[in-house]
């Protein structure tokens, strides 16, 4: 089966909504803001936005009939870098990742972009794209942008639990050692009012430190990181479940409550699978809505138990290999995700079937939403805070000669605090598509080499399709991100243009 998930589109709309209205299913405008403030559901959107949330009967007697082709694509949210990273190391180590490890929405979703930005809670909506040397194919990308972190003193303070891997395997340097030093620098950098609990894992898991204050108590936090060691073997689901109990025990009202899982995620004592583990704390998770925050060291890593856990727990990932990275982590994208700004945040695109013969998402392959689900507030999105860019890249192939009205893309979130549900919507005409890749401005450009990249990377699974457009030998491909960097000045891409060209060597 192919990574993407292959989507056609009927050339008539009226056979589709032929089908659709036999099914009982009655499509209706989305109920998001558009950019002149008029809502959505005011305007006639033909790209045939997502079906109104209840509006769902006649389903089963759709089965055994002809589905009509789809038009929709959905996924929950995902901010998580892992996949990049930890690709970056294990070919800075000579080796080229494994296929299964390469999520290309994590690729993607590494780089800075320049969406604008919504003044308050909620995201905004940019739609726009690109034509591809293939015919008829373009690449789409939909960017969704929440407000800027604002000043560290106008967050609400942070109730953190640090669950720490101490198993063997983390005497590695660069592991258990990166860990007490980030801990440690972060520690100094966090508010008076926040606080810290630390639980240790091998092959037990122990509450160090319960939850306590920073104001007063940093000498006392200093000691217990510097006296952490190595003992025996990974109990991870010991660790997570002693994790939320712990940090259940220091709950604070108003104020944001995480769980930090700093691990190499190589268990092998007790429960290894991230539905048991889960499952085992899922009434902590659901009532205190503690999210889990995993942060994967080693250059033997777990990744696919890590993401899972992250997924399921409501949170997300990242990987640190260097000591500068692990202070990014620590400093920096943990305190920006002490705030939330939307929960169970949910993406929609419906392709307008008059202009768009087929699509595929870029990854979110462990991210899909059935269609119907959109608007069923019960089903798990992401999380997402400020100063955060979620990016989905699409290659579309349209129909020869099309205009008008490719594709209308719709995020739907709850309010972290209220739950009440918001949404946004953006559109994008076939006439604002870019004549070429190297027309398009030069951070679609990154977002596209970088989607390039992973594809090349797990070219080797003979069930991913190439992307449309894409350069045949990683040499031009590393040539293009050189030139980004460049441009854009970013390091970043620079990086990226130095893995593209280590893993051009591995070819």
């Amino acid at each position: 089966m192919d990574s993407y998930e292959r989507y056609r589109t009927r050339k008539r709309r009226g056979a589709l909504l032929a089908l659709t209205v036999a099914g009982g299913l009655l499509l209706t405008a989305c109920g998001g803001s558009t950019d002149d403030g008029s809502r959505a559901s005011d305007r006639d959107i033909s790209g045939l936005p997502a079906p109104a949330h209840g509006d769902q009967e006649g389903t089963s007697e759709q089965e055994g009939r002809e589905a009509a082709p789809d038009h929709l694509s959905t996924f929950a949210l995902d901010v998580d870098t892992a996949s990049y990273d930890y690709a970056r190391r294990t070919l800075a180590d000579g080796r080229r990742p494994d296929p299964s490890t390469v999520r290309p929405e994590e690729f993607v979703n590494s780089f800075r972009q320049d969406y604008e930005r919504p003044d308050g809670d909620g995201f905004s909506v940019t739609v726009d794209g690109a034509r591809t040397d293939d015919e008829d194919w373009s690449l789409v990308r939909v960017g969704l942008a929440t407000r800027t972190t604002e000043r560290a003193g106008e967050r609400p303070p942070a109730a953190l639990t640090f669950v720490i891997d101490i198993s063997g395997s983390m005497a590695e340097p660069g592991r258990l050692d990166l860990a007490q030093e980030s801990l440690s620098v972060m520690t100094d950098r966090l508010r008076d009012d926040d606080s810290v609990a630390i639980v240790t894992f091998s092959d037990e898991a122990e509450t160090v430190l319960p939850m306590t204050r920073l104001d007063g108590h940093r000498d006392e936090i200093h000691d217990v990181i510097s006296e952490l060691d190595t003992r025996d073997s990974t109990n991870l689901g010991a660790g997570v479940e002693t994790g939320y109990e712990t940090a259940v025990e220091g709950l604070r009202e108003g104020a944001t409550n995480r769980v930090v899982l700093v691990s190499d995620a190589l268990a092998n004592t007790g429960d290894t699978d991230a539905d048991t583990i889960l499952e085992r704390i899922s009434g902590e998770r659901r009532e205190h809505g503690i999210t889990l925050f995993g942060v994967g060291v080693g250059s033997d890593y777990g990744d696919a138990l890590m993401e899972r856990l992250a997924d399921k727990g409501d949170g997300h990932t990242v990987y640190v290999s260097g000591t500068e990275e692990a202070r990014k982590v620590f400093c920096e994208e943990l305190p920006r995700n002490i705030d939330l700004t939307a929960r169970d945040a949910k993406a929609q695109v419906a392709f307008d079937p008059e202009t768009v013969e087929e699509f595929r998402l870029v990854g979110y392959d462990n991210r899909r939403v059935a269609d119907e689900d959109f608007r069923d507030d019960r089903v798990d999105g992401g999380e997402v805070g400020p100063g955060h860019t979620v990016t989905a890249l699409y290659a579309v192939r349209t129909e020869p000669g099309a205009e008008g009205h490719l594709a209308t893309a719709t995020v739907r979130w709850l309010d972290p605090d209220t739950r009440d549900p918001h949404e946004e919507s953006g559109d994008l005409e076939t006439d604002a598509l870019h004549d070429s890749l190297r027309a398009a401005p030069s951070r679609f450009q990154v977002t596209a080499v970088a989607a390039y990249f992973a594809d090349a990377l797990r070219s080797g699974d003979d069930r991913y399709h190439r992307l449309p457009g894409a350069p045949a030998p990683l040499a031009e491909l590393a040539d293009h991100a050189r030139a980004l960097a460049g441009t854009t000045k970013d390091g970043a891409v620079r990086e990226l243009a130095e893995a593209i060209e280590q893993a051009a060597r591995r070819d």
